[in-house]
């Protein structure tokens, strides 16, 4: 039983504690098959690191060390797809890992797990982010107004300010961000910052309609603002009220384009905490059959004419075919030994 420690990306700072069952097999024709079952340990998880639609991937890949008749690696791996996850959420873990090698080698090799890694890719698609849902309101007073379906912002409520300066933040992962709110009649005009900077001088202006003209009426969930294409990774936005004047935030949306790689900063990199011990399986070699007991067919008199090597009147010795080795593996049950390494038995 393999015991890790796993820290950094999805992990976190505080680590994750899993469990390892490392099952080989050794079947017809020589295929080692290695797998691990794995499940946690303690009440850490693996945690999303923003918002996404259902199908991230979590991934698992161990390496196993064998040494003695046959030298290498292999590499079990394994997948699980998430449901649609936030931030906190934890994640499943892959049912198990696997990996397949040929041992065609006669002998006793050695298996033994080693390093372990966690990657994360994220799934493509978009997600609207409530107003309270993961916002803050670092400056400024804002109330959360439920709202009625006439208005018909998006789930029914919205953050409210009239303070000069107030702000409201999102931190994300994600290639691609929207601030979504109202149009409506003498709103104030809103500044939006990425990653603390303006991506142009001009404000926000929701108290207008999208051809310029003053707004009469209520607009409800107007992409006021969208960012340009994004490096997948960690970002902000920040929208602030720059006037005296009644401002909303109802959602962000945030997007996540393809990422065909797991990105490095969601990785995580787990170590061996305790001495797993190794398992000892035997490859069998090849057998050799018991010689034939029918007589051997002789060999007729030459009847060519040169010099004889035998001696007169003696028999030409019999010539018998050499045996043909044939294939001896078979299945292979691994059972524990009390030392802590385990071996194999041939059945």
């Amino acid at each position: 039983m393999a015991k890790y420690h796993c820290v950094g990306g999805v992990a976190g700072a505080a680590g994750v504690d899993l469990e390892a069952l490392v099952t080989p097999k050794l079947a017809e024709g020589g295929m080692l098959n290695v797998g691990w079952s794995l499940k946690y340990l303690g009440s850490r998880r693996f945690g999303s690191p923003g918002f996404f639609v259902q199908g991230s991937q979590l991934s698992l890949e161990g390496t196993v060390d064998i040494t003695g008749a046959w030298h290498g690696q292999l590499y079990p791996k394994g997948d699980a797809e998430q449901d649609a996850l936030v931030p906190g959420s934890y994640m499943k873990l892959p049912e198990g890992l696997s990996d397949t090698g040929s041992v065609q080698r006669a002998g006793s090799i050695r298996v033994a797990p080693t390093n372990l890694v966690v990657r994360f890719t994220p799934a493509q698609g978009e997600v609207m982010v409530n107003d309270d849902e993961g916002v803050t309101y670092p400056g400024g007073t804002w109330t959360h107004e439920i709202t009625t379906r006439p208005y018909g912002d998006f789930m029914r409520d919205l953050h409210k300010t009239t303070d000069m300066g107030a702000t409201a933040r999102l931190d994300f992962k994600g290639t691609q961000v929207t601030y979504v709110s109202r149009r409506e009649q003498d709103l104030g005009k809103i500044q939006i910052k990425l990653d603390g900077q303006t991506v142009t001088d001009g404000l926000v202006e929701p108290g207008k309609d999208v051809d310029g003209t003053d707004m009469i009426g209520t607009k409800p969930q107007q992409e006021l603002w969208t960012s340009p294409e994004l490096e997948y990774g960690p970002h902000r936005i920040e929208i602030t009220n720059t006037e005296g004047k009644t401002g909303y935030v109802d959602a962000i949306k945030v997007v996540t384009g393809e990422i065909t790689e797991p990105p490095l900063h969601d990785q995580a990199t787990c170590t061996l905490t305790n001495n797993p011990g190794a398992i000892d399986i035997t490859v069998p070699g090849a057998t050799t059959p018991p010689p034939s007991t029918s007589p051997p067919p002789t060999s007729p008199t030459p009847t060519t004419t040169g010099t004889n090597t035998q001696p007169p009147g003696t028999t030409p010795p019999p010539h018998v075919n050499s045996p043909t080795p044939s294939s001896g593996l078979g299945y292979v049950v691994v059972l524990p030994r009390a030392s802590g390494t385990r071996t194999a038995t041939v059945t």
